[in-house]
């Protein structure tokens, strides 16, 4: 019997928890996201993290930059942002301009103020399997639903498809201090089927709609997915064929209502996490 995940009800607990968190304690945090781009789809995704962090009690600001700002200028806005003692949580929303080297604008936020945790400080933290100020929203989503469904995950074989910086790698981390056996596959993977179909826990993460079918999912295997595409009549879809495998799976996450949800609830504790730190520090 297959389990579907509800990551829109888990995510609306843990922001319930959070809103009366911050309210029993009169916590101020504060979030500052800076979206370079005119991208609608990035657009809306930002004003829905605003919307939500207001609705905490998060004070949340968005800064709009020009999609032809330079290098220089977006740097110095980011400094900006570090030196302000009022914000808390620093987001850059990627992907950037082709222009801009994003590693070098992550680098020039603070550790402890970064909330997506991509700083080599934070990953290097998070490698070593030590606590880092922040863990990446997405990968930190699914180690919270796999704990809320008492997913095991130590000694599973775990296949993770798609190696970005944030999902792929920092996930494969995670999974691998919880003492799973990770299997991290990309575009150049051979044999790419035979080895999904190992997996006790499969995650895609590629951004390609219905790209994993049944033959790629073993029975009883754990499904996360992590991939969200609109098709061309706006619908929107993973990077699993839901229908397909669904019968396979013990547990599989929808798309919509799964991981999405998760990803700006995590961007939401980690805000706060941030904000008590920086207060310990401050007292």
């Amino acid at each position: 019997m297959t389990t579907i995940i509800d990551g829109k009800n888990l995510s609306e607990k843990i922001l319930k928890n959070l809103k009366e968190e911050i309210i029993e304690n009169n916590y101020t945090p504060s979030l500052a996201v800076v979206i370079v781009e005119n991208n609608p789809a990035s657009q809306i995704y930002v004003r829905n993290k605003n919307k939500k962090a207001l609705e905490l009690g998060i004070k949340s600001q968005i800064v709009e930059l020009d999609e032809n700002i330079s290098q220089n200028d977006l740097e110095k806005e980011v400094e900006r942002l570090a030196k302000d003692n009022g914000i808390n949580a620093i987001l850059v929303q990627l992907p950037l301009p082709k222009h801009i080297d994003a590693q070098r604008i992550i680098e020039k936020i603070p550790p402890n103020k970064d909330v997506d945790g991509f700083h080599p400080y934070n990953a290097g933290k998070l490698l070593s399997n030590q606590n880092p100020f922040a863990k990446p929203c997405t990968p930190l989503g699914i180690i919270k639903i796999l704990d809320e469904y008492n997913i095991t995950i130590e000694g599973k074989n775990v296949v993770v498809v798609g190696r970005s910086n944030i999902v792929g790698k920092p996930l494969a981390v995670m999974l691998t201090n919880l003492n799973a056996t990770v299997t991290l596959c990309h575009s150049k993977t051979q044999n790419l089927k035979e080895i999904c179909k190992s997996a006790d826990i499969l995650i895609g993460a590629i951004g390609k709609p219905k790209f994993f079918t049944h033959e790629f999912v073993k029975n009883n295997a754990v499904v996360i997915d992590v991939g969200i595409s609109r098709d061309e009549n706006g619908k929107l879809s993973g990077d699993f064929d839901f229908e397909d495998v669904k019968d396979l799976t013990s547990f599989i996450t929808p798309v919509p209502k799964g991981v999405g949800p998760m990803t700006i609830a995590m961007l939401m504790s980690n805000t706060l996490e941030l904000y008590k730190i920086q207060k310990t520090y401050s007292n």
